[in-house]
Protein backbone atom coordinates (compact mmCIF):
# COMPACT_ATOMS: atom_id res chain seq x y z
CA UNK A 1 0.00 0.00 0.00
CA UNK A 2 0.83 3.46 -0.84
CA UNK A 3 -0.11 5.06 2.66
CA UNK A 4 -2.13 3.60 5.37
CA UNK A 5 -4.67 5.67 7.59
CA UNK A 6 -7.39 4.85 9.62
CA UNK A 7 -7.39 7.67 12.37
CA UNK A 8 -11.23 9.15 11.02
CA UNK A 9 -14.57 7.43 10.84
CA UNK A 10 -14.40 7.64 7.02
CA UNK A 11 -11.34 5.68 6.59
CA UNK A 12 -12.12 3.10 3.33
CA UNK A 13 -14.02 0.14 3.62
CA UNK A 14 -14.21 0.53 7.76
CA UNK A 15 -10.37 -0.58 7.77
CA UNK A 16 -8.19 2.25 6.71
CA UNK A 17 -7.45 4.41 3.71
CA UNK A 18 -4.33 2.74 1.33
CA UNK A 19 -4.20 4.44 -2.30
CA UNK A 20 -5.68 8.11 -1.05
CA UNK A 21 -7.01 9.29 1.72
CA UNK A 22 -11.14 9.63 1.82
CA UNK A 23 -10.28 12.97 2.96
CA UNK A 24 -8.55 14.11 -0.08
CA UNK A 25 -4.94 13.50 1.43
CA UNK A 26 -2.42 12.07 -0.84
CA UNK A 27 -0.13 9.62 0.05
CA UNK A 28 3.18 11.93 0.81
CA UNK A 29 1.21 14.10 2.97
CA UNK A 30 -0.02 11.05 4.64
CA UNK A 31 3.51 9.43 5.19
CA UNK A 32 4.77 12.86 5.78
CA UNK A 33 2.49 13.43 8.21
CA UNK A 34 3.49 9.89 9.71
CA UNK A 35 7.46 11.25 10.03
CA UNK A 36 5.80 14.54 12.50
CA UNK A 37 4.05 12.65 14.37
CA UNK A 38 7.20 9.90 14.96
CA UNK A 39 9.39 13.28 15.01
CA UNK A 40 7.53 14.54 18.09
CA UNK A 41 7.95 11.38 19.80
CA UNK A 42 11.55 11.79 19.40
CA UNK A 43 11.07 15.10 21.07
CA UNK A 44 9.25 14.22 24.16
CA UNK A 45 11.79 11.32 24.90
CA UNK A 46 14.50 13.64 24.68
CA UNK A 47 12.46 16.51 26.82
CA UNK A 48 10.24 14.74 28.75
CA UNK A 49 12.25 13.97 31.81
CA UNK A 50 12.82 17.67 32.52
CA UNK A 51 9.72 18.72 31.29
CA UNK A 52 8.30 16.60 34.02
CA UNK A 53 10.71 18.01 36.35
CA UNK A 54 9.29 21.60 36.03
CA UNK A 55 11.79 22.52 33.27
CA UNK A 56 10.02 25.06 31.00
CA UNK A 57 10.57 24.33 27.43
CA UNK A 58 8.01 26.62 25.21
CA UNK A 59 9.53 26.28 22.20
CA UNK A 60 9.21 22.24 22.63
CA UNK A 61 5.65 23.06 23.41
CA UNK A 62 4.72 25.02 20.91
CA UNK A 63 6.22 22.43 18.43
CA UNK A 64 3.96 19.17 20.10
CA UNK A 65 0.96 21.51 20.19
CA UNK A 66 1.38 22.73 16.77
CA UNK A 67 2.44 19.38 15.40
CA UNK A 68 -0.51 16.80 16.67
CA UNK A 69 -2.99 19.50 15.67
CA UNK A 70 -1.55 19.78 12.02
CA UNK A 71 -2.17 15.92 11.50
CA UNK A 72 -5.84 16.25 12.50
CA UNK A 73 -8.14 15.25 9.85
CA UNK A 74 -8.72 18.13 7.22
CA UNK A 75 -6.37 20.09 9.11
CA UNK A 76 -3.22 20.57 6.79
CA UNK A 77 -2.48 19.16 3.44
CA UNK A 78 0.61 21.23 2.49
CA UNK A 79 3.39 19.42 1.73
CA UNK A 80 6.16 21.79 1.63
CA UNK A 81 4.82 22.99 5.61
CA UNK A 82 4.95 19.32 6.65
CA UNK A 83 8.97 19.16 5.41
CA UNK A 84 9.77 22.53 6.68
CA UNK A 85 8.17 21.55 9.97
CA UNK A 86 9.89 18.26 10.21
CA UNK A 87 13.16 19.95 9.44
CA UNK A 88 12.68 22.52 12.40
CA UNK A 89 11.47 20.08 14.97
CA UNK A 90 14.68 17.85 14.01
CA UNK A 91 16.58 20.74 15.09
CA UNK A 92 15.25 21.91 17.90
CA UNK A 93 15.28 17.81 18.93
CA UNK A 94 18.86 18.13 18.83
CA UNK A 95 18.98 21.38 20.34
CA UNK A 96 17.57 20.05 23.22
CA UNK A 97 20.12 17.04 23.41
CA UNK A 98 22.62 20.07 24.10
CA UNK A 99 20.17 22.14 26.47
CA UNK A 100 19.36 19.87 28.66
CA UNK A 101 22.49 17.39 29.33
CA UNK A 102 22.05 14.74 32.03
CA UNK A 103 18.39 15.39 32.05
CA UNK A 104 18.06 13.59 28.67
CA UNK A 105 17.74 9.82 28.64
CA UNK A 106 21.17 8.05 28.05
CA UNK A 107 19.29 5.29 26.06
CA UNK A 108 17.31 6.94 23.24
CA UNK A 109 14.63 5.53 20.33
CA UNK A 110 15.33 5.88 16.75
CA UNK A 111 12.52 8.41 17.12
CA UNK A 112 14.94 11.07 18.81
CA UNK A 113 18.47 10.20 17.04
CA UNK A 114 16.88 9.85 13.29
CA UNK A 115 18.34 12.17 10.66
CA UNK A 116 16.67 13.38 6.99
CA UNK A 117 17.87 16.27 4.97
CA UNK A 118 15.57 16.06 1.98
CA UNK A 119 11.98 15.43 1.40
CA UNK A 120 12.96 12.60 -0.99
CA UNK A 121 14.73 10.83 2.62
CA UNK A 122 11.22 12.26 4.63
CA UNK A 123 9.29 9.77 2.37
CA UNK A 124 11.54 6.99 2.52
CA UNK A 125 12.01 6.95 6.47
CA UNK A 126 8.32 8.37 6.76
CA UNK A 127 6.84 4.81 5.20
CA UNK A 128 9.07 2.68 7.66
CA UNK A 129 7.30 5.00 10.68
CA UNK A 130 3.45 4.84 10.44
CA UNK A 131 0.93 3.26 12.01
CA UNK A 132 2.17 -0.38 10.77
CA UNK A 133 5.24 -0.10 12.47
CA UNK A 134 3.84 -1.78 15.67
CA UNK A 135 2.62 -5.51 14.87
CA UNK A 136 1.10 -6.24 17.83
CA UNK A 137 -2.63 -5.27 17.07
CA UNK A 138 -3.97 -4.35 20.33
CA UNK A 139 -0.24 -2.89 21.39
CA UNK A 140 -1.34 -0.80 18.30
CA UNK A 141 -4.53 -0.55 18.70
CA UNK A 142 -3.99 1.53 22.03
CA UNK A 143 -0.96 3.53 21.08
CA UNK A 144 -3.11 4.86 18.04
CA UNK A 145 -6.38 5.61 20.69
CA UNK A 146 -3.70 7.25 22.40
CA UNK A 147 -2.08 9.14 19.97
CA UNK A 148 -5.72 10.39 18.40
CA UNK A 149 -6.85 11.56 21.66
CA UNK A 150 -3.19 13.77 22.04
CA UNK A 151 -4.36 15.46 18.36
CA UNK A 152 -7.48 16.19 20.25
CA UNK A 153 -6.02 17.30 23.29
CA UNK A 154 -3.54 19.49 21.10
CA UNK A 155 -5.80 21.32 19.16
CA UNK A 156 -7.74 22.63 22.17
CA UNK A 157 -4.35 23.18 24.07
CA UNK A 158 -3.72 25.25 21.50
CA UNK A 159 -6.40 27.64 21.43
CA UNK A 160 -6.24 28.24 24.68
CA UNK A 161 -2.54 29.16 24.36
CA UNK A 162 -3.24 31.48 21.65
CA UNK A 163 -5.63 33.29 24.66
CA UNK A 164 -2.67 33.03 27.14
CA UNK A 165 -3.88 29.95 29.26
CA UNK A 166 -2.14 26.88 29.62
CA UNK A 167 -2.45 23.55 31.83
CA UNK A 168 1.14 22.53 33.17
CA UNK A 169 0.30 19.44 33.84
CA UNK A 170 -1.33 18.87 30.28
CA UNK A 171 1.28 20.14 28.79
CA UNK A 172 3.81 17.17 30.85
CA UNK A 173 1.31 14.76 30.10
CA UNK A 174 1.86 15.26 26.21
CA UNK A 175 5.55 14.75 26.93
CA UNK A 176 4.62 11.31 28.71
CA UNK A 177 2.01 10.01 26.60
CA UNK A 178 3.68 10.59 23.22
CA UNK A 179 7.23 8.89 24.43
CA UNK A 180 5.41 5.84 26.37
CA UNK A 181 4.32 4.75 22.91
CA UNK A 182 8.25 4.01 21.60
CA UNK A 183 8.30 1.73 24.60
CA UNK A 184 7.90 -1.57 24.38
CA UNK A 185 7.79 -2.93 27.62
CA UNK A 186 4.50 -1.44 27.84
CA UNK A 187 1.85 -4.18 28.50
CA UNK A 188 -2.06 -3.85 26.90
CA UNK A 189 -2.81 -3.29 30.40
CA UNK A 190 -0.33 -0.70 31.03
CA UNK A 191 -1.46 1.13 27.78
CA UNK A 192 -5.18 0.66 28.90
CA UNK A 193 -4.64 2.51 31.99
CA UNK A 194 -2.32 5.36 30.14
CA UNK A 195 -5.90 5.72 27.37
CA UNK A 196 -8.11 6.32 30.74
CA UNK A 197 -5.25 8.80 31.95
CA UNK A 198 -5.37 10.54 28.47
CA UNK A 199 -9.12 10.94 28.82
CA UNK A 200 -8.58 12.81 32.29
CA UNK A 201 -6.34 15.05 30.69
CA UNK A 202 -8.74 15.62 27.93
CA UNK A 203 -11.20 16.95 30.90
CA UNK A 204 -8.62 19.52 32.35
CA UNK A 205 -8.05 20.73 28.30
CA UNK A 206 -11.68 20.97 27.71
CA UNK A 207 -11.99 23.24 31.17
CA UNK A 208 -8.78 25.22 30.42
CA UNK A 209 -10.25 26.27 27.08
CA UNK A 210 -13.93 26.98 28.60
CA UNK A 211 -12.12 29.25 31.20
CA UNK A 212 -9.31 30.48 28.14
CA UNK A 213 -13.10 31.62 26.28
CA UNK A 214 -15.18 32.56 28.78
CA UNK A 215 -12.70 34.87 30.39
CA UNK A 216 -11.65 36.79 27.45
CA UNK A 217 -15.42 36.60 26.22
CA UNK A 218 -17.88 36.06 28.34
CA UNK A 219 -19.91 33.16 29.21
CA UNK A 220 -22.15 32.38 25.94
CA UNK A 221 -25.46 33.29 26.30
CA UNK A 222 -28.96 31.78 24.85
CA UNK A 223 -29.20 33.67 21.37
CA UNK A 224 -31.28 33.00 18.22
CA UNK A 225 -28.84 33.43 14.93
CA UNK A 226 -29.73 35.01 12.13
CA UNK A 227 -28.78 32.43 9.02
CA UNK A 228 -29.72 35.29 6.18
CA UNK A 229 -27.85 37.39 4.66
CA UNK A 230 -26.83 41.32 4.61
CA UNK A 231 -26.50 43.35 1.45
CA UNK A 232 -22.65 44.22 1.94
CA UNK A 233 -19.62 42.16 0.94
CA UNK A 234 -18.80 38.80 3.71
CA UNK A 235 -15.63 37.36 5.00
CA UNK A 236 -17.09 34.00 5.72
CA UNK A 237 -14.65 32.79 8.52
CA UNK A 238 -14.63 28.77 10.14
CA UNK A 239 -12.85 26.64 12.54
CA UNK A 240 -12.51 26.87 16.33
CA UNK A 241 -10.17 29.78 16.74
CA UNK A 242 -12.20 32.44 18.36
CA UNK A 243 -8.75 34.82 19.07
CA UNK A 244 -8.95 35.23 15.36
CA UNK A 245 -12.28 35.90 15.63
CA UNK A 246 -12.16 38.84 17.77
CA UNK A 247 -9.06 39.95 15.66
CA UNK A 248 -11.34 39.72 12.11
CA UNK A 249 -14.17 41.52 13.61
CA UNK A 250 -11.75 44.55 15.17
CA UNK A 251 -9.72 44.75 12.14
CA UNK A 252 -12.95 44.63 9.55
CA UNK A 253 -15.01 46.97 11.88
CA UNK A 254 -16.11 50.45 10.01
CA UNK A 255 -15.16 48.81 6.32
CA UNK A 256 -18.25 48.07 4.81
CA UNK A 257 -17.35 44.31 4.91
CA UNK A 258 -19.93 42.26 7.23
CA UNK A 259 -18.24 38.81 8.78
CA UNK A 260 -20.16 35.54 8.87
CA UNK A 261 -19.31 32.39 10.48
CA UNK A 262 -19.71 29.00 9.05
CA UNK A 263 -19.69 25.73 10.91
CA UNK A 264 -17.76 24.90 13.80
CA UNK A 265 -17.37 28.86 14.34
CA UNK A 266 -21.23 28.84 14.63
CA UNK A 267 -20.90 29.58 18.76
CA UNK A 268 -19.10 32.73 17.83
CA UNK A 269 -22.61 34.28 17.59
CA UNK A 270 -23.29 33.05 21.04
CA UNK A 271 -20.25 34.81 23.35
CA UNK A 272 -21.31 38.25 24.20
CA UNK A 273 -18.18 40.21 23.56
CA UNK A 274 -18.42 39.86 19.70
CA UNK A 275 -22.12 40.99 20.41
CA UNK A 276 -21.06 44.57 19.96
CA UNK A 277 -20.14 43.93 16.18
CA UNK A 278 -23.06 45.45 14.17
CA UNK A 279 -21.07 44.19 10.92
CA UNK A 280 -21.52 40.24 12.46
CA UNK A 281 -24.34 39.30 10.25
CA UNK A 282 -24.73 35.61 11.56
CA UNK A 283 -23.92 32.25 10.43
CA UNK A 284 -23.76 31.50 6.77
CA UNK A 285 -23.92 27.54 5.72
CA UNK A 286 -24.21 23.62 7.54
CA UNK A 287 -21.38 21.47 8.35
CA UNK A 288 -17.95 21.67 6.89
CA UNK A 289 -18.63 18.82 4.27
CA UNK A 290 -21.06 20.83 2.62
CA UNK A 291 -18.30 23.80 1.84
CA UNK A 292 -17.68 22.82 -1.62
CA UNK A 293 -21.20 24.05 -2.37
CA UNK A 294 -21.57 26.85 0.16
CA UNK A 295 -18.25 28.40 -0.52
CA UNK A 296 -18.93 28.66 -3.86
CA UNK A 297 -22.35 30.79 -3.69
CA UNK A 298 -21.09 32.92 -0.59
CA UNK A 299 -18.90 35.18 -3.07
CA UNK A 300 -16.62 36.31 -0.94
CA UNK A 301 -13.41 35.43 1.04
CA UNK A 302 -13.52 32.18 3.48
CA UNK A 303 -10.91 32.52 6.34
CA UNK A 304 -10.21 28.38 8.31
CA UNK A 305 -8.71 28.71 11.23
CA UNK A 306 -8.34 25.28 11.86
CA UNK A 307 -8.96 21.94 10.41
CA UNK A 308 -12.55 20.54 8.67
CA UNK A 309 -11.41 21.82 5.08
CA UNK A 310 -12.15 19.80 2.56
CA UNK A 311 -10.00 20.17 -1.15
CA UNK A 312 -11.51 23.72 -2.19
CA UNK A 313 -12.89 23.85 -5.94
CA UNK A 314 -11.24 26.32 -8.38
CA UNK A 315 -14.60 28.33 -8.20
CA UNK A 316 -13.70 29.73 -4.68
CA UNK A 317 -9.44 28.57 -3.95
CA UNK A 318 -8.55 32.14 -4.65
CA UNK A 319 -10.34 33.83 -2.60
CA UNK A 320 -9.63 30.81 0.44
CA UNK A 321 -7.24 32.12 3.18
CA UNK A 322 -5.77 29.66 6.03
CA UNK A 323 -4.19 30.37 9.58
CA UNK A 324 -2.21 29.01 12.34
CA UNK A 325 -2.46 25.03 11.91
CA UNK A 326 -4.41 24.71 8.78
CA UNK A 327 -2.93 24.82 5.48
CA UNK A 328 -3.62 23.63 1.64
CA UNK A 329 -1.23 23.78 -1.18
CA UNK A 330 -2.06 26.74 -3.08
CA UNK A 331 -4.12 28.51 -0.59
CA UNK A 332 -2.95 31.80 1.12
CA UNK A 333 -0.84 31.12 4.60
CA UNK A 334 -1.60 34.14 7.19
CA UNK A 335 0.25 34.70 9.79
CA UNK A 336 1.88 37.78 9.75
CA UNK A 337 1.02 39.97 13.37
CA UNK A 338 0.15 43.26 13.95
CA UNK A 339 1.53 45.33 16.93
CA UNK A 340 -1.18 44.56 19.27
CA UNK A 341 -0.51 40.86 18.77
CA UNK A 342 -3.18 39.90 16.14
CA UNK A 343 -2.48 38.05 13.21
CA UNK A 344 -3.10 40.46 10.17
CA UNK A 345 -5.82 39.94 8.48
CA UNK A 346 -6.22 42.91 6.14
CA UNK A 347 -5.03 40.51 2.51
CA UNK A 348 -9.10 39.12 3.47
CA UNK A 349 -10.58 42.35 3.80
CA UNK A 350 -8.91 43.85 0.63
CA UNK A 351 -10.01 40.63 -1.56
CA UNK A 352 -13.69 40.96 0.68
CA UNK A 353 -14.11 44.40 -0.90
CA UNK A 354 -13.48 43.24 -4.36
CA UNK A 355 -16.54 40.43 -4.15
CA UNK A 356 -20.01 40.47 -4.55
CA UNK A 357 -22.54 40.14 -1.41
CA UNK A 358 -22.78 36.32 -0.76
CA UNK A 359 -26.12 34.80 -2.07
CA UNK A 360 -28.89 33.87 0.33
CA UNK A 361 -29.16 30.41 1.07
CA UNK A 362 -32.03 30.15 3.55
CA UNK A 363 -33.86 32.58 6.38
CA UNK A 364 -34.88 32.38 9.70
CA UNK A 365 -32.60 32.10 12.74
CA UNK A 366 -31.44 28.87 14.98
CA UNK A 367 -30.93 29.21 18.71
CA UNK A 368 -28.00 28.21 20.63
CA UNK A 369 -25.80 29.05 23.25
CA UNK A 370 -26.53 26.01 25.97
CA UNK A 371 -23.37 26.32 27.63
CA UNK A 372 -23.26 25.21 31.04
CA UNK A 373 -23.36 28.81 32.96
CA UNK A 374 -26.81 29.13 30.98
CA UNK A 375 -27.98 25.87 31.87
CA UNK A 376 -27.32 25.87 35.21
CA UNK A 377 -29.01 29.18 35.53
CA UNK A 378 -32.48 27.21 33.93
CA UNK A 379 -31.60 24.44 36.16
CA UNK A 380 -34.54 25.03 38.89
CA UNK A 381 -36.81 25.14 35.30
CA UNK A 382 -34.93 22.15 34.24
CA UNK A 383 -35.37 20.24 37.83
CA UNK A 384 -38.97 21.17 37.91
CA UNK A 385 -39.47 19.92 34.39
CA UNK A 386 -37.93 16.43 35.66
CA UNK A 387 -39.56 15.90 38.31
CA UNK A 388 -42.90 16.99 36.76
CA UNK A 389 -42.31 14.08 34.42
CA UNK A 390 -42.36 16.99 31.67
CA UNK A 391 -38.69 16.03 30.59
CA UNK A 392 -38.29 11.99 30.84
CA UNK A 393 -34.95 11.73 29.18
CA UNK A 394 -31.71 13.72 28.13
CA UNK A 395 -30.27 12.49 24.89
CA UNK A 396 -26.46 13.75 24.49
CA UNK A 397 -26.26 13.85 20.53
CA UNK A 398 -22.82 15.64 20.28
CA UNK A 399 -19.90 14.84 17.89
CA UNK A 400 -19.21 15.58 14.26
CA UNK A 401 -21.03 15.23 11.31
CA UNK A 402 -19.47 13.82 7.74
CA UNK A 403 -20.48 12.95 4.70
CA UNK A 404 -21.73 9.11 4.96
CA UNK A 405 -25.44 9.00 4.33
CA UNK A 406 -25.53 6.73 7.35
CA UNK A 407 -25.38 9.64 9.11
CA UNK A 408 -28.93 10.41 7.76
CA UNK A 409 -29.76 8.53 10.93
CA UNK A 410 -28.98 11.24 13.32
CA UNK A 411 -31.53 13.10 11.94
CA UNK A 412 -34.29 10.35 11.99
CA UNK A 413 -32.95 9.58 15.58
CA UNK A 414 -33.90 13.29 16.62
CA UNK A 415 -37.01 13.57 14.62
CA UNK A 416 -38.33 10.48 16.33
CA UNK A 417 -37.56 10.88 19.94
CA UNK A 418 -40.37 11.31 22.08
CA UNK A 419 -42.09 15.01 22.46
CA UNK A 420 -40.83 14.86 26.44
CA UNK A 421 -37.21 14.14 25.37
CA UNK A 422 -34.57 17.45 25.28
CA UNK A 423 -31.16 16.79 23.24
CA UNK A 424 -27.56 18.31 24.69
CA UNK A 425 -25.30 18.87 21.94
CA UNK A 426 -22.30 20.58 21.27
CA UNK A 427 -19.76 20.55 17.88
CA UNK A 428 -21.17 19.89 14.33
CA UNK A 429 -22.97 17.28 14.57
CA UNK A 430 -25.82 19.46 15.06
CA UNK A 431 -26.43 20.15 11.91
CA UNK A 432 -28.14 17.14 11.63
CA UNK A 433 -31.40 18.55 13.57
CA UNK A 434 -30.48 21.91 14.61
CA UNK A 435 -32.72 23.76 11.67
CA UNK A 436 -36.03 20.74 12.68
CA UNK A 437 -39.06 22.36 14.14
CA UNK A 438 -38.53 20.28 17.49
CA UNK A 439 -40.34 22.80 19.44
CA UNK A 440 -40.21 23.01 23.35
CA UNK A 441 -40.80 21.80 26.84
CA UNK A 442 -42.25 24.52 29.06
CA UNK A 443 -39.94 27.03 27.07
CA UNK A 444 -36.89 25.00 26.96
CA UNK A 445 -35.51 24.30 23.51
CA UNK A 446 -35.81 20.71 23.06
CA UNK A 447 -32.56 21.14 21.43
CA UNK A 448 -29.57 22.82 23.64
CA UNK A 449 -26.77 23.51 21.55
CA UNK A 450 -23.93 24.44 24.18
CA UNK A 451 -21.71 25.01 21.15
CA UNK A 452 -18.41 23.48 19.51
CA UNK A 453 -17.04 20.37 20.34
CA UNK A 454 -14.64 21.26 23.19
CA UNK A 455 -17.81 22.73 24.89
CA UNK A 456 -18.71 18.71 25.45
CA UNK A 457 -17.41 20.13 28.58
CA UNK A 458 -20.62 21.99 28.97
CA UNK A 459 -22.30 18.83 28.46
CA UNK A 460 -20.56 16.84 31.62
CA UNK A 461 -20.48 20.02 33.72
CA UNK A 462 -24.21 20.14 33.13
CA UNK A 463 -24.77 15.82 33.83
CA UNK A 464 -22.59 16.49 37.48
CA UNK A 465 -24.22 19.30 38.25
CA UNK A 466 -27.84 17.31 37.90
CA UNK A 467 -26.18 14.38 39.51
CA UNK A 468 -25.27 16.97 42.60
CA UNK A 469 -29.04 18.49 42.33
CA UNK A 470 -30.77 14.94 42.01
CA UNK A 471 -28.46 13.78 45.51
CA UNK A 472 -27.06 10.57 43.04
CA UNK A 473 -24.35 9.09 44.13
CA UNK A 474 -23.39 7.57 39.97
CA UNK A 475 -24.12 9.59 36.69
CA UNK A 476 -25.05 7.02 35.20
CA UNK A 477 -28.47 6.94 37.52
CA UNK A 478 -29.07 10.28 35.63
CA UNK A 479 -32.18 10.16 32.80
CA UNK A 480 -29.29 10.87 30.40
CA UNK A 481 -28.81 8.60 27.38
CA UNK A 482 -25.34 9.35 25.05
CA UNK A 483 -25.60 8.95 21.34
CA UNK A 484 -22.54 10.67 20.37
CA UNK A 485 -21.41 11.06 16.09
CA UNK A 486 -17.90 10.86 15.59
CA UNK A 487 -15.66 11.70 12.90
CA UNK A 488 -11.90 12.98 13.92
CA UNK A 489 -9.37 13.14 16.87
CA UNK A 490 -11.13 15.73 18.70
CA UNK A 491 -14.02 13.39 19.02
CA UNK A 492 -11.63 10.72 20.17
CA UNK A 493 -10.59 13.27 22.90
CA UNK A 494 -14.19 14.09 23.92
CA UNK A 495 -15.31 10.09 24.35
CA UNK A 496 -11.65 9.86 26.59
CA UNK A 497 -12.89 12.38 28.79
CA UNK A 498 -16.03 10.98 29.34
CA UNK A 499 -15.16 7.54 29.80
CA UNK A 500 -12.61 9.02 32.69
CA UNK A 501 -15.57 10.72 33.98
CA UNK A 502 -17.31 7.06 34.64
CA UNK A 503 -19.36 7.31 32.31
CA UNK A 504 -20.91 4.17 30.68
CA UNK A 505 -23.40 2.78 27.98
CA UNK A 506 -22.37 5.47 25.37
CA UNK A 507 -23.44 5.00 21.25
CA UNK A 508 -21.04 5.25 19.30
CA UNK A 509 -21.56 5.88 15.62
CA UNK A 510 -22.32 6.25 12.63
CA UNK A 511 -19.65 3.21 12.69
CA UNK A 512 -16.61 2.16 15.51
CA UNK A 513 -13.31 3.29 14.80
CA UNK A 514 -11.23 0.74 12.54
CA UNK A 515 -8.44 1.57 14.77
CA UNK A 516 -10.26 -0.35 17.49
CA UNK A 517 -8.85 -4.01 17.51
CA UNK A 518 -11.36 -6.65 18.06
CA UNK A 519 -9.61 -7.34 21.92
CA UNK A 520 -9.71 -3.63 22.60
CA UNK A 521 -13.19 -2.91 21.44
CA UNK A 522 -13.75 -5.65 23.71
CA UNK A 523 -12.30 -3.92 26.93
CA UNK A 524 -14.40 -1.42 25.81
CA UNK A 525 -17.62 -2.91 25.53
CA UNK A 526 -16.84 -5.06 28.90
CA UNK A 527 -15.81 -2.06 30.59
CA UNK A 528 -18.08 0.32 29.49
CA UNK A 529 -20.32 -0.91 27.56
CA UNK A 530 -19.25 0.97 24.59
CA UNK A 531 -21.87 0.24 21.33
CA UNK A 532 -22.44 0.99 18.64
CA UNK A 533 -25.75 2.17 16.85
CA UNK A 534 -28.77 0.26 14.71
CA UNK A 535 -32.20 0.98 13.87
CA UNK A 536 -33.51 4.02 15.01
CA UNK A 537 -37.01 2.69 16.11
CA UNK A 538 -34.81 0.06 18.07
CA UNK A 539 -32.74 2.28 19.75
CA UNK A 540 -35.01 4.55 20.51
CA UNK A 541 -37.01 2.39 22.47
CA UNK A 542 -33.37 0.81 23.89
CA UNK A 543 -32.63 3.82 25.18
CA UNK A 544 -36.38 4.98 26.82
CA UNK A 545 -36.62 1.76 28.18
CA UNK A 546 -32.91 2.26 29.80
Amino acid sequence: MSMFCFQCQEAAKGTGCEIRGVCGKEPETAVLQDLLIYTLKGIAQVAGPARLQGKILPEADQAIMRGLFMTITNANFDNDVFVKTIIEDLALRDKLKGELGDLVPSKLHDAATFTVLDAAKMQEKGEQVGVMLTKNEDIRSLRELIIYGLKGMAAYAYHADHLAQQDESVLQFMYKALYSTLDDSLTVDDLVGLTLETGANGVSVMALLDKANTESYGNPEITEVNIGTGSNPGILISGHDLRDMESLLKQTEGTGVDVYTHSEMLPANYYPSFKKYSHFVGNYGNAWWKQDKEFASFNGPILMTTNCITPPKASYIDRMFTTGAAGYPGVKFLDAKLENGDKDFSAVIEAAKKCDPPVEIETGTIVGGFAHSQVLALADKVVDAVKSGAIKRFFVMAGCDGRMKGRDYYTEFARQLPEDTIILTAGCAKYRYNKLPLGDIGGIPRVLDAGQCNDSYSLAVTALKLKEVFELNDINDLPISYNIAWYEQKAVIVLLALLSLGVKDIHLGPTLPAFLSPNVAKVLVENFGIAGIGAVEEDIQLFMGA
